[in-house]
């Protein structure tokens, strides 16, 4: 009875070890959702916690099938020495055993979770994002960025100077949703124009003007990619009426978000 109540008490340290390990081994999604529900940038589930968690499952696999193993030799000892009956240890190895086995299921369950998704993050990143057409009823072209938000911004700022086009404004949404005490993805919206392409568009079409001057809306999403949204050409001319030669005047949006993409 003393050595069943040793081994219990070692397949209980074996069992705290694992349901230990398993606890870290996921802390790391934890911290995930909780970054989404902050609105954060995303992070990897997984990292160190995984292998410290496994690390703590495979102890805990160690000490059920090594409890086990001692104390079939215990018992072995025991029945040599007092020459009654052999104690069944049947019992007790299966216990171990089943324990160990369980272990080692949890730990190849974690691992190949990883596993799966390091793959479909890495299919991800590389496959080619293509630029969205407007959606019907929208007429909204978005151009995926390869540089962050600001990064993006800086560089549709140099652009506009060195072609002499008026920046107007630049509207820092998620700035003024942060002062607000509210939570926003960077979101950034750069108002431009000059007056030598657009009065030929108003003296064309009048209501052109209320979606003059052009604008560049540079946000993120909520995987971390970045996107550059302006108003298609197409759409605009079609939406006022503009004659097709003076398309060219609104299609500057569209360059300057291909080329601050690169």
């Amino acid at each position: 009875m003393a050595a069943e109540q040793t081994l219990l008490a070692w397949v209980r340290t074996g069992l705290a070890f694992m349901g230990f390990g398993f606890v870290v081994a996921r802390f790391g999604l934890f911290l995930q959702q909780i970054q989404i529900l902050q609105h954060g940038p995303a992070v990897q589930p997984y990292g160190l916690s995984l292998w410290f968690g496994t690390a703590l499952i495979g102890a805990g696999v160690l000490v059920s099938a090594l409890s086990g193993w001692r104390h079939v030799q215990l018992v072995r000892t025991f029945n040599r020495q007092q020459g009654h009956e052999p104690y069944s240890t049947a019992l007790a190895v299966f216990t171990c055993l089943f324990l160990a086995l369980v272990g080692l299921a949890m730990a190849i369950y974690l691992v190949s979770v990883r596993g799966s998704a390091n793959t479909q993050s890495q299919l991800s990143k590389e496959a080619p994002v293509a630029q969205a057409a407007p959606a019907s009823g929208k007429g909204i072209i978005d151009t995926p960025s390869n540089h962050s938000v600001d990064q993006t911004v800086e560089k549709l700022k140099e652009m506009l100077q060195a072609k002499g086009v008026t920046l107007f404004a630049l509207v820092d949404h998620s700035g003024e949703a942060e002062r607000a005490g509210m939570k926003m993805r960077p979101t950034k919206l750069l108002i431009f124009g000059s007056p030598k392409a657009g009065t030929p568009l108003m003296l064309a079409a009048p209501s052109v003007a209320i979606d003059l001057p052009l604008k560049l809306l540079v946000w993120e999403d909520g995987q971390g990619r970045v996107w550059i949204s302006y108003n298609s050409p197409e759409y605009l001319r079609e939406r006022h009426g503009l004659p097709q030669d003076l398309l060219p005047n609104i299609a500057v949006a569209g360059a300057l978000a291909a080329k601050a993409a690169e």
